[in-house]
Parts: structure tokens; C-alpha cells; sequence
């Protein structure tokens, strides 16, 4: 298993730890998607910013509605071996 380097939840501090704040308040934890990407709190803000154009706001714009892909996400996750 590959060893990446992580900021703890103590440890984390600005941004990073509003992005934690954030992500504990919508899901109860700070999943390790978001915590490969700690080092970087600009670049996980702009991943996040990414998703939730992708999935959450796309709905305006796609005829797949948000149920469906997410349906598809946790297909592709399970395909992968990813229990994200």
C-alpha cells in the first residue's frame, strides 16, 4: 500500500480547516479523498469545487439527473475496488 503524506485534523489550519469543518458538518467525517489532497487546500478546494458543478449543480444542464449520477459514480467506484 502507498504511504501519502496527510494534514491531520489538529493540524490543519485556514483553509484546510474550513474545508474540514465543511466536509464534517455534511457527512459526519473527512473522508481520505479529501485527505490526499490536504497538502494542496487550494487545489482541494477547486476539486471540490469541480464535483459540485459536476454532479450536484450539472442538473440544470443534463438531461441525468443528479440520482442517476451518483448511481453511476458508485458503479464506477465498485468497478475500481473503491469503497468511496
Amino acid at each position: 500500500m502507498a504511504y501519502i503524506e496527510t494534514v491531520s485534523d489538529d493540524r490543519a489550519e485556514g483553509l484546510l480547516a474550513r474545508i474540514f469543518t465543511a466536509a464534517r458538518e455534511r457527512t459526519g467525517r473527512v473522508f481520505q479523498i479529501l485527505r490526499v489532497q490536504s497538502l494542496r487546500p487550494k487545489t482541494l478546494q477547486a476539486s471540490l469545487g469541480l464535483y459540485q458543478t459536476a454532479v450536484m449543480a450539472a442538473e440544470n444542464d443534463s438531461s441525468v439527473t443528479r440520482a442517476e449520477r451518483e448511481m453511476i459514480a458508485v458503479v464506477v467506484s465498485r468497478a475500481n475496488d473503491c469503497f468511496y
